[in-house]
């Protein structure tokens, strides 16, 4: 394990992805769209992505599992139904369209590595860590679960 891995929560590497974007959009500006449907566009994919995290939190909730990310070895289920036979990490895409509202509400098209940046740190030092750990406690009915769910969308 490496040192970052499962070691900061991706809450907080989204907020701090979020102020990236911010201090690139004052930096580089913005493309000149009006306010409302800037606005309106952050809000359809803040909603839509809180949906989707909200809905994993639930499953995981029903399932009385883990939901700390820091610790995946204390999983007592594997979740499959719900939300989570559409996306294995359910929780990661709803930051990532949330990101992708506040990109649409900043309107400034360099902002868009950062979403590219979320993806590859959160694959790298969480998804990954997470799954080899999943795959050692689940064994054949998470290889057979990968299969069937991509681990995004």
């Amino acid at each position: 394990m490496t040192t970052f891995e499962l070691k900061i929560p991706p809450p907080a590497v989204a907020l701090v992805i979020a102020l990236l974007m911010w201090l690139t959009s004052f930096l580089f500006g913005s493309i000149p769209i009006p306010l409302v449907y800037r606005l309106s566009a952050a809000l359809v994919l803040l909603v839509i992505g809180q949906g989707i995290s909200i809905s994993g939190i639930v499953s995981f909730r029903r399932a009385r599992t883990t939901l700390n990310p820091f610790k995946p070895a204390t999983s007592s289920a594997l979740v499959t139904g719900g939300i989570f036979s559409f996306t294995r990490n359910p929780m990661y895409l709803g930051l990532l369209l949330t990101l992708l509202g506040w990109a649409a509400f900043l309107a400034s098209p360099p902002t868009l590595v950062f979403l590219f940046l979320y993806v590859v740190y959160i694959n790298r030092f969480q998804i990954d860590p997470e799954e080899r750990v999943l795959s050692s406690i689940f064994g054949d009915g998470y290889a057979a679960y990968k299969t069937r769910v991509r681990r995004w969308v």
